[in-house]
């Protein structure tokens, strides 16, 4: 069952901008409403957006233990061919895990751009790591982090309407180690524009994820853009209005180029399918 309040969600697109498709995708034991608010701010744009609920999240901590990357890397598949039913032009926007799911998909299917937000390059080093599938048998669950609850969010009214499980899935963490190995092979592959957002207070994930990120990527167009007043779920926190301004400008500049020059982009997307 669903946890009340974090269902997928869909708004259909208006007037000219409906062509143009939104592809939200949340994080790593998150729900579709930690989108929500982002995907309403685009639907008032006109761009018709999904939010999907990847495999074994929104509902129990343990349906994530028999969950894959594979699975959720699914899940954004469906997702797109949901969405391409309704959009001409796709952009993957994706928070935390969710950013590296949008990266590996764009070198799979074609899309127009991608917007990655607090999405990390790599795991702590933590020697654990390598024995994490083996130790989930005995401890399959681990607390988030040694403070308290909501201890980096700036907007604590936000973060007491935050949807995401309490635990980590020891299992799942092993299977986000081997996702982040996919992207790190993507990275290079990844042609089409790329904006990534990162908040300078994210004491969540490694420190250089984004410059690591922005450094391996093969895109000729891509852009940084830090933040500061928001902890690592930017899409909820305290700055979200500015991120959300900031991924609309960068889809409507895109879209604006692809119009101008259509085969472009067409090239870019079909080579980024091609060389995965």
């Amino acid at each position: 069952m669903i946890i009340p309040t974090a269902e997928p969600f869909f708004f259909p697109g208006s007037r000219e901008n409906a062509k143009i498709g939104c592809l939200l995708i949340h994080g790593f034991t998150g729900a579709p409403k930690e989108m929500r608010w982002m995907g309403e701010y685009l639907a008032r744009e006109g761009f018709s957006v999904l939010g999907v609920r990847l495999t074994g999240h929104a509902t129990q901590p343990e349906d994530m233990i028999r969950s894959r990357y594979t699975d959720w890397l699914a899940s954004v598949e469906d997702g797109y061919h949901l969405l391409r039913g309704v959009a001409e032009q796709i952009y993957l926007v994706g928070l935390s895990m969710g950013g590296i799911l949008s990266l590996v998909t764009a070198t799979r299917l074609r899309v127009e751009g991608v917007v990655v937000m607090s999405t990390p390059y790599k795991l702590p080093d933590d020697p654990r790591l390598r024995w994490v599938r083996q130790i989930s048998w005995f401890i399959p669950f681990m607390p988030k982090g040694r403070e308290e609850p909501g201890a980096d969010w700036f907007d604590q009214a936000a973060f007491k309407q935050h949807v995401a499980y309490p635990k980590n899935p020891l299992r799942a963490i092993g299977e986000l180690n081997q996702l982040m190995a996919v992207m790190h092979e993507s990275l290079p592959k990844v042609r089409v524009p790329a904006l990534l957002i990162h908040s300078r207070n994210d004491d969540y994930i490694v420190k250089d994820s984004m410059a690591q990120i922005y450094a391996h990527l093969g895109s000729s167009d891509k852009q940084m853009m830090w933040i500061e007043g928001s902890g690592h779920v930017i899409t909820e926190d305290a700055q979200h209005e500015l991120v959300f301004k900031a991924a609309a400008d960068f889809i409507l500049r895109v879209d604006t180029r692809t119009a101008e020059n259509p085969s472009t982009t067409l090239r870019a997307g079909v080579e980024s399918a091609e060389t995965k």
